[in-house]
C-alpha cells in the first residue's frame, strides 16, 4: 500500500513540473513574440519626399521629425536627405526618426546687412527667405550700438548649407560681451595661454601633459614645441567660447 503511495505521488509531482514547465515555455515564447513584434526595421528614406516618408514611417508605427533643410544640388527640393537612425537598424514602435530636407539648389542671393540696425537686417533677410540664427554681441566704442559689425555667411556667398545668417551686433562698451572667438594658443607658454584667457574670464581645466613624437631633422617643417608650450587646444581656434566654456589645453613635457 505504501509503495502504491509513493508511486502515486511520483506520478502527480511529475505531472505537476511538466505543467509547470509548459506554462514556463508559454510565457517565454509570448514574451518573445510580444518583444519582437514591438520591434521595427527603419526604412531607407534617402531621396523620398517628405510627405513619402511620413506615410511609410507612420505605417510602421514610428514617428518622423524633419529637424534640419539644407541646399543640395544633387537632391530634388521636398525630399530626404539624411537620416537618423540609419535604414536598417532595429528599433521599438514610436521611435523617433529624424530626417534633413533638401530644399534644391541654392537660388536666394544673401544680402549684405554689415552697418545695418539689428531689427533692420533681420527684417532684410527675412524678406530674402532666409532665417535668422544666432545673434553674438561683441562691445564697441566705434560703432552704434545694435549695428550689425559682421554676418555669417558674407552678402552674396555661393554654395551655402542653411538658409540661415548669424550675425554679430554691437553694445555699448560698458556691456559685457556675451562670447568670444577662441584664439589660436599653440606654441604659446601654458602659462601665457592660462593668462589670456583668465584675463576674459574663460576658465581652463587642469593642462593635460603629453609627450612630443620624435621628429627626424630631415622632416622638419617647423622648429620642435619647447617643454611647456601648448601643443593642442579644446574647443579650436575660431569656436565661439563664453565664461560656461572650460578650455582643454594639452601641454609638451
Amino acid at each position: 500500500m505504501t509503495s502504491r503511495w509513493i508511486l502515486n505521488f511520483f506520478r502527480v509531482a511529475s505531472l505537476l513540473m511538466l505543467l509547470v514547465a509548459v506554462a514556463l515555455m508559454s510565457a517565454i515564447v509570448t514574451m518573445h513574440f510580444a518583444t519582437h513584434g514591438a520591434e521595427v526595421q527603419v526604412p531607407a528614406l534617402k531621396g523620398m519626399t517628405v510627405a513619402g516618408a511620413r506615410s511609410e514611417t507612420e505605417g510602421l508605427g514610428l514617428n518622423l521629425d524633419v529637424d534640419n533643410r539644407y541646399y543640395s544640388g544633387d537632391v530634388a527640393a521636398g525630399h530626404i536627405l539624411t537620416q537618423s537612425p540609419a535604414a536598417g537598424t532595429v528599433v521599438r514602435r514610436e521611435w523617433r526618426v529624424r530626417v534633413s530636407e533638401s530644399l534644391g539648389p541654392q537660388k536666394v542671393d544673401v544680402p549684405g546687412t554689415v552697418g545695418m540696425e539689428e531689427r533692420a537686417a533681420t527684417l532684410e533677410l527675412r524678406r530674402a527667405g532666409l532665417d535668422v540664427g544666432a545673434a553674438a554681441h561683441l562691445p564697441d566704442a566705434d560703432a552704434t550700438a545694435n549695428m550689425v559689425l559682421a554676418q555669417d555667411p558674407p552678402a552674396h556667398a555661393q554654395d551655402i548649407e542653411q538658409p540661415s545668417v548669424s550675425l554679430l551686433v554691437a553694445v555699448p562698451d560698458t556691456e559685457p560681451p556675451d562670447g568670444y572667438v577662441m584664439p589660436d594658443l599653440t606654441g604659446l607658454p601654458i602659462v601665457a595661454a592660462q593668462l589670456d584667457l583668465s584675463k576674459v574670464g574663460i576658465r581652463t581645466a587642469p593642462p593635460n601633459y603629453a609627450d612630443l613624437p620624435a621628429q627626424p631633422a630631415a622632416n622638419a617643417i617647423a622648429p620642435p614645441a619647447r617643454p611647456g608650450s601648448v601643443i593642442a587646444q579644446w574647443p579650436a581656434a575660431g569656436a565661439r567660447v563664453d565664461q560656461t566654456t572650460e578650455v582643454k589645453l594639452t601641454v609638451a613635457k
